[in-house]
């Protein structure tokens, strides 16, 4: 870590989807700053082996379970004490075809990318005003900012995000309670090393970005504990692109 936030320093901290990929690297810089950390996922294998890891309490938790969405949160806080920050970062970018699409799925890609970020926001919420405050960071995307086919549902949710994000923060800004979104570029993850990457489009990225180096998810972590901290204190309802340049073009 380049930075310690006095203030995350046995802070109170839930990241949803925090099992793997960019959400592991963010539990991890969480813990490395002395937070207590709260981890929900459907991948009970891969949070329980991070929990072991790091010290931070897991819970397995289907996040489109909305109607159980705030009790899971509750319960989870009992060993962390209330969250004063959450990170809504899960989601899935699953590839379809426009023409393939069903109501069905649609709905689940709403539930799986967006809703969830509201309803955690509702339960975390009166805590941090009790609390005098708290900072709720939105993972969103530029997949939406260069109109990606062949992911409609994600970029539909991504892009809603940056609408909520605004919203949010002047809903809850009287509370002290600050609202911003990250949105990451091409990250080079495990999952997207597995499912996409290939020699050619690893040099495609590298050729329309600015900068000619893969992002991986220790670029995007020290932006979110940044946001979290109150080294942030002044930012509300603003979307901070970590893309290498890709959005230049």
């Amino acid at each position: 870590m380049e930075a310690q936030y006095s203030s995350l320093k046995g802070a109170s901290v839930l990241v949803t989807g925090g099992a793997t990929g960019l959400g592991a690297d963010f539990v991890r810089g969480f813990t490395q700053q002395g937070a207590r950390v709260g981890v929900l996922d459907l991948d009970a294998e891969a949070g329980t082996a991070l929990a072991r890891e790091t010290g931070a309490h897991f819970a397995r938790a289907d996040l489109r379970d909305l109607d159980n969405l705030g009790q899971t949160i509750t319960d989870l806080a009992r060993a962390t004490g209330p969250f004063t920050v959450l990170v809504n970062n899960a989601a899935r970018d699953d590839r379809h075809d426009f023409d393939d699409l069903k109501p069905e799925y649609w709905r689940d890609a709403l539930a799986t990318n967006l809703s969830h970020h509201v309803f955690a926001a509702q339960a975390v919420a009166p805590g941090m005003a009790q609390a005098g405050g708290g900072s709720i960071i939105n993972m969103g995307s530029i997949s939406w900012m260069r109109g990606r086919p062949g992911m409609l549902g994600y970029t539909a949710s991504k892009a809603a995000i940056s609408g909520m994000t605004r919203s949010m923060a002047r809903e809850l800004g009287p509370q002290g309670i600050r609202v911003n979104a990250v949105a990451p570029g091409a990250i080079l993850t495990e999952r997207q090393a597995r499912l996409w990457l290939t020699p050619e489009k690893n040099a495609e990225f590298l050729e329309l970005q600015a900068l000619k180096f893969r992002l991986e998810p220790e670029h995007i972590t020290p932006m979110v504990l940044f946001l979290a901290s109150s080294a942030s204190r002044g930012c509300t309802g603003q979307e901070f692109i970590i893309d290498a340049g890709l959005t230049l073009n």
